[in-house]
Protein backbone atom coordinates (compact mmCIF):
# COMPACT_ATOMS: atom_id res chain seq x y z
CA UNK A 1 0.00 0.00 0.00
CA UNK A 2 1.57 3.31 -1.04
CA UNK A 3 1.52 6.13 1.85
CA UNK A 4 0.25 9.12 0.85
CA UNK A 5 2.83 11.75 0.74
CA UNK A 6 2.82 14.60 3.70
CA UNK A 7 2.43 18.12 2.23
CA UNK A 8 5.62 19.23 3.98
CA UNK A 9 7.50 16.16 2.11
CA UNK A 10 6.14 17.04 -1.48
CA UNK A 11 7.08 20.70 -1.17
CA UNK A 12 10.55 19.19 -0.12
CA UNK A 13 10.49 17.51 -3.12
CA UNK A 14 9.77 20.02 -5.37
CA UNK A 15 12.63 22.42 -3.84
CA UNK A 16 14.87 19.57 -4.77
CA UNK A 17 14.18 19.98 -8.18
CA UNK A 18 14.81 23.68 -8.84
CA UNK A 19 17.78 25.38 -9.65
CA UNK A 20 19.51 27.62 -6.98
CA UNK A 21 18.52 31.07 -8.66
CA UNK A 22 14.72 30.94 -8.42
CA UNK A 23 13.61 34.09 -6.58
CA UNK A 24 9.66 33.50 -6.22
CA UNK A 25 7.54 30.22 -6.98
CA UNK A 26 3.28 30.24 -7.10
CA UNK A 27 1.78 26.94 -5.89
CA UNK A 28 -1.21 25.32 -6.05
CA UNK A 29 -2.92 22.86 -3.70
CA UNK A 30 -5.32 20.87 -4.81
CA UNK A 31 -7.52 19.39 -1.50
CA UNK A 32 -8.76 16.10 -1.26
CA UNK A 33 -11.91 16.30 0.86
CA UNK A 34 -13.18 20.30 -0.07
CA UNK A 35 -15.03 21.07 3.05
CA UNK A 36 -11.23 21.14 4.54
CA UNK A 37 -10.79 24.11 2.69
CA UNK A 38 -11.78 26.66 5.19
CA UNK A 39 -9.54 25.41 7.60
CA UNK A 40 -6.76 25.07 5.36
CA UNK A 41 -6.75 28.61 3.73
CA UNK A 42 -6.90 29.58 7.66
CA UNK A 43 -3.78 27.75 8.45
CA UNK A 44 -2.36 28.94 4.97
CA UNK A 45 -3.23 32.81 6.10
CA UNK A 46 0.84 33.97 6.35
CA UNK A 47 1.02 33.13 2.55
CA UNK A 48 -2.37 35.18 1.37
CA UNK A 49 -3.57 32.28 -0.24
CA UNK A 50 -6.27 32.71 -2.99
CA UNK A 51 -9.23 30.38 -3.08
CA UNK A 52 -11.40 28.10 -5.91
CA UNK A 53 -13.45 25.99 -4.69
CA UNK A 54 -11.30 22.54 -2.82
CA UNK A 55 -8.12 24.53 -4.59
CA UNK A 56 -6.01 27.26 -2.94
CA UNK A 57 -3.23 29.22 -4.73
CA UNK A 58 -0.24 31.11 -3.54
CA UNK A 59 3.36 32.06 -3.45
CA UNK A 60 6.37 31.76 -1.99
CA UNK A 61 9.12 34.54 -2.21
CA UNK A 62 12.97 34.42 -1.46
CA UNK A 63 13.60 38.27 -1.59
CA UNK A 64 11.87 39.24 1.55
CA UNK A 65 8.61 40.11 -0.32
CA UNK A 66 6.48 37.58 0.79
CA UNK A 67 7.15 34.42 3.33
CA UNK A 68 10.26 32.49 2.43
CA UNK A 69 10.53 28.69 2.28
CA UNK A 70 11.51 27.99 5.99
CA UNK A 71 7.96 29.60 6.67
CA UNK A 72 6.24 28.05 3.89
CA UNK A 73 7.17 24.18 5.45
CA UNK A 74 6.16 25.78 9.04
CA UNK A 75 2.82 26.67 7.43
CA UNK A 76 1.97 23.06 5.60
CA UNK A 77 3.08 21.24 9.00
CA UNK A 78 0.59 22.70 10.55
CA UNK A 79 -1.71 21.37 8.08
CA UNK A 80 0.14 17.62 7.94
CA UNK A 81 -0.93 17.88 11.82
CA UNK A 82 -4.57 18.44 11.32
CA UNK A 83 -4.57 15.75 8.69
CA UNK A 84 -5.17 17.97 5.71
CA UNK A 85 -4.10 16.48 2.75
CA UNK A 86 -4.01 16.99 -0.79
CA UNK A 87 -1.94 17.34 -3.87
CA UNK A 88 1.23 20.26 -3.82
CA UNK A 89 1.96 21.63 -7.41
CA UNK A 90 4.21 23.97 -8.83
CA UNK A 91 2.56 26.47 -11.53
CA UNK A 92 5.21 28.96 -12.17
CA UNK A 93 9.06 30.34 -11.36
CA UNK A 94 10.77 33.33 -11.35
CA UNK A 95 14.09 33.80 -11.50
CA UNK A 96 15.83 36.44 -9.96
CA UNK A 97 18.71 38.65 -11.50
CA UNK A 98 22.22 37.58 -10.26
CA UNK A 99 23.11 39.26 -7.12
CA UNK A 100 19.53 40.15 -6.57
CA UNK A 101 18.64 37.54 -3.70
CA UNK A 102 18.62 38.31 -0.14
CA UNK A 103 17.92 36.62 2.67
CA UNK A 104 15.14 37.82 4.83
CA UNK A 105 15.96 37.99 8.63
CA UNK A 106 13.67 36.23 10.88
CA UNK A 107 12.37 39.32 13.55
CA UNK A 108 13.54 37.28 16.65
CA UNK A 109 17.25 37.58 14.75
CA UNK A 110 16.57 41.24 13.87
CA UNK A 111 15.49 42.12 17.44
CA UNK A 112 18.67 40.41 18.78
CA UNK A 113 20.88 42.02 16.17
CA UNK A 114 19.27 45.75 17.08
CA UNK A 115 19.74 44.61 21.06
CA UNK A 116 23.81 44.08 20.26
CA UNK A 117 24.10 47.63 19.06
CA UNK A 118 23.00 49.67 21.96
CA UNK A 119 25.03 50.44 24.95
CA UNK A 120 25.23 47.57 27.84
CA UNK A 121 23.96 49.91 30.02
CA UNK A 122 20.70 50.44 27.98
CA UNK A 123 17.91 50.71 30.43
CA UNK A 124 14.71 52.09 28.88
CA UNK A 125 14.00 51.25 25.18
CA UNK A 126 11.25 52.93 22.78
CA UNK A 127 10.85 50.23 19.06
CA UNK A 128 9.27 49.59 16.46
CA UNK A 129 8.46 46.53 14.24
CA UNK A 130 6.79 46.81 10.54
CA UNK A 131 5.05 44.33 9.54
CA UNK A 132 5.32 43.35 5.71
CA UNK A 133 1.71 43.32 4.76
CA UNK A 134 -1.47 44.41 6.51
CA UNK A 135 -2.80 41.01 6.86
CA UNK A 136 -0.10 40.33 9.23
CA UNK A 137 -1.31 42.71 11.39
CA UNK A 138 -4.45 40.88 13.31
CA UNK A 139 -2.42 38.05 13.97
CA UNK A 140 1.02 39.56 14.45
CA UNK A 141 -0.47 41.62 17.19
CA UNK A 142 -2.54 38.70 19.04
CA UNK A 143 1.10 36.87 18.89
CA UNK A 144 2.92 39.85 20.60
CA UNK A 145 0.21 40.41 23.03
CA UNK A 146 3.31 40.15 25.98
CA UNK A 147 5.02 42.97 24.66
CA UNK A 148 1.57 45.55 24.63
CA UNK A 149 1.98 46.90 21.22
CA UNK A 150 0.18 49.87 19.81
CA UNK A 151 -0.90 50.61 16.18
CA UNK A 152 1.34 53.64 15.48
CA UNK A 153 4.06 54.90 12.73
CA UNK A 154 1.77 53.63 9.97
CA UNK A 155 -0.61 50.79 8.94
CA UNK A 156 0.77 47.91 9.78
CA UNK A 157 3.54 49.23 12.09
CA UNK A 158 3.17 47.96 16.14
CA UNK A 159 5.48 49.65 18.74
CA UNK A 160 6.03 48.73 22.35
CA UNK A 161 8.33 49.72 25.16
CA UNK A 162 11.11 47.26 26.75
CA UNK A 163 12.77 47.83 29.96
CA UNK A 164 16.24 46.01 30.74
CA UNK A 165 15.76 45.27 34.82
CA UNK A 166 12.74 47.07 36.17
CA UNK A 167 9.93 49.88 35.09
CA UNK A 168 7.62 49.26 33.17
CA UNK A 169 8.08 47.87 29.35
CA UNK A 170 8.59 44.11 28.32
CA UNK A 171 11.79 41.88 28.97
CA UNK A 172 13.86 42.00 25.92
CA UNK A 173 13.91 38.06 26.18
CA UNK A 174 10.26 38.10 26.42
CA UNK A 175 9.99 40.45 23.19
CA UNK A 176 12.63 37.36 21.65
CA UNK A 177 10.24 34.75 21.82
CA UNK A 178 7.27 36.93 21.05
CA UNK A 179 8.95 37.91 17.58
CA UNK A 180 9.96 34.26 17.83
CA UNK A 181 6.13 33.20 17.41
CA UNK A 182 5.85 35.39 14.78
CA UNK A 183 8.86 33.96 13.03
CA UNK A 184 7.03 30.37 13.97
CA UNK A 185 3.82 31.42 11.29
CA UNK A 186 5.65 32.98 8.36
CA UNK A 187 4.86 36.36 9.59
CA UNK A 188 7.86 39.10 8.38
CA UNK A 189 9.02 42.44 9.06
CA UNK A 190 11.35 45.11 9.97
CA UNK A 191 12.34 45.49 14.06
CA UNK A 192 13.73 48.95 14.68
CA UNK A 193 14.98 50.19 17.88
CA UNK A 194 13.45 54.04 17.71
CA UNK A 195 14.57 55.64 20.96
CA UNK A 196 17.08 54.24 24.12
CA UNK A 197 18.01 55.51 27.00
CA UNK A 198 21.11 54.14 29.75
CA UNK A 199 20.88 53.80 32.94
CA UNK A 200 17.43 55.60 34.24
CA UNK A 201 16.82 55.48 37.89
CA UNK A 202 12.81 56.43 38.46
CA UNK A 203 11.59 57.31 41.92
CA UNK A 204 8.21 56.96 42.68
CA UNK A 205 7.37 55.72 38.74
CA UNK A 206 7.22 53.22 36.47
CA UNK A 207 9.68 55.00 34.34
CA UNK A 208 10.71 57.30 31.90
CA UNK A 209 7.61 59.20 29.73
CA UNK A 210 8.25 59.39 25.78
CA UNK A 211 6.56 62.60 24.06
CA UNK A 212 5.99 62.07 20.70
CA UNK A 213 3.53 64.12 18.27
CA UNK A 214 1.91 65.07 21.23
CA UNK A 215 1.24 61.95 23.04
CA UNK A 216 2.79 60.19 26.04
CA UNK A 217 4.52 56.89 24.89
Amino acid sequence: MLRLLRLVEEFNQIEQTLADEWAELRFQLALKDERQADRAAALLAPANPGRLGGVLHFRVDRRGLGIGPEALRRLLKRLDDERITGTLALQGIQKAPPGDLRKKETLRAQWELRLAAVPSDWSDIYAQVRLDSTDYLERGALLLAPINPSQYGGPAALRFRSAHHFGYGVSPEMAGRCFERCDEEGITGAVEILYVLSNTHPEATQGPVWLLGGRTV
